[in-house]
């Protein structure tokens, strides 16, 4: 960035699949990027999240990506991308040619540490390779996702666990845990597919969830299910509650890897679990599960931090966002949270995000 471009219209964070359509759109209303808007990225490399996954993680209908607005405009689409590819390097790749033709000039790696308001346009502090930053930005457009607030719900004993946890966030292959007594804790699709891949590497596997798992028929989510689960989010956003995880709202499609798993009796639950001792797991039923090691696909949370000193927050948990602005100050706007906070909602929120981006600097007369 150059001293000119230290204040500016609007602030994206983040360049997933959220902040990518957000910027996609501010550009097409006449935004320029680099200068107008600006689209600021911690991760290393493109692709959002994604580069961060695991490697046998492949893409089907159980990890859907979906198109980014004008990829077809590449002649590129995650509906026909390689299943063979780690899913990360295909998304990767993607969005490397999306940045690049729309020439979104994203600045990276930018890790915002925090968002404050002087009076006047809200002040960006951002962390480079190469020092400290400050952008005044006139609004800004949060697309930070989750994938760097991983939730470990609480358990008794869960410090004094005497192996190893490991969240999803971390989670790198399975032959990590070869010959190992494995706990795999959560009820969707992430903690299903780390059971099959530990089936015949790990010594033994024991699957936690807190309520039976949904499974649906059919190899992909339906309509109605999709649009009961983006409601579900609307309304907890709109309350300022804290958002309920997606898979609450849909379960799980019965893929053909998944009903084999069933079929075989490997995806078979213990319950909750009732204490964590320091070799391993006490059940409700007080029976014990040896463990070196918990994998934690808990999931995760909105990563708002950086917004703390905004205070935006409600008692109640989450963030009071209507039409995918915050509440309590226009200014902000949410890219992938509530109703928008997974594939099933990111990509069409940036259009109605900005146009409303623009509005509001138009009332501004910016």
């Amino acid at each position: 960035m150059t001293e000119s471009a230290l204040a500016t219209k609007c602030v994206v964070i983040g360049a997933g699949q959220a902040g990518l359509s957000a910027a996609y759109y501010l550009q097409r209303l006449g935004l320029e990027a680099g200068e107008e808007f600006v689209l600021l990225d911690r991760g290393p490399a493109t692709g959002g999240a994604w580069q961060h996954r695991w490697a046998s993680l492949r893409l089907g209908s159980a990890h859907r990506v979906n198109d980014l607005p004008g990829m077809d405009e590449l002649g590129i689409s995650f509906g026909t991308a390689d299943r063979d590819t780690p899913a990360r390097e295909v998304v990767m790749d993607y969005y490397r040619r999306y940045e690049e033709h729309y020439d979104l000039k994203v600045v990276r790696p930018a890790t915002v540490t925090r968002v404050t308001d002087t009076g006047g346009p809200l002040l960006v502090r951002i962390s480079t390779e190469g020092g400290d930053l400050e952008l005044l930005g006139s609004t800004v457009v949060n697309a930070t996702g989750t994938w760097g607030a991983p939730f470990v719900p609480w358990y008794p004993g869960l410090r004094d666990f005497a192996g190893r946890h490991v969240h999803t966030a971390d989670y790198a292959a399975a032959s990590d845990f070869a010959d190992q007594d494995v706990i795999v804790v959560g009820g969707g699709t992430s903690a299903i597919g780390f059971i099959i891949e530990l089936e015949n590497v790990a010594r033994s596997i024991a699957w936690s969830t807190r309520r039976e798992t949904q499974f649906i028929d059919g190899p992909s989510l339906n309509l109605e299910d999709a649009v009961a689960a983006v409601a579900m989010q609307d309304e907890a956003a709109r309350a300022g509650r804290a958002l309920p995880s997606i898979v609450s709202g849909t379960g799980v499609p019965r893929t053909r890897r998944i009903q084999a798993a069933l079929d075989r009796g490997v995806l078979s639950s213990r319950g909750v679990i009732q204490r964590i001792e320091p070799d391993g797991v006490r059940w409700e039923d007080d029976s014990f599960s040896p463990a070196s090691a918990i994998v934690w696909a808990t999931g995760f949370r909105p990563e708002l931090r950086h917004l703390a000193p905004l205070r935006l927050r409600e008692r109640e948990g989450g963030v009071t966002v209507a039409s995918h602005h915050s509440e309590r100050d226009p200014r902000i706007f949410f890219a992938g949270y509530g109703p928008s906070a997974s594939t099933i909602g990111a990509a069409r929120a940036g259009r109605n995000i900005a146009r409303q981006v623009v509005a509001v600097l138009s009332r501004m007369g910016r």
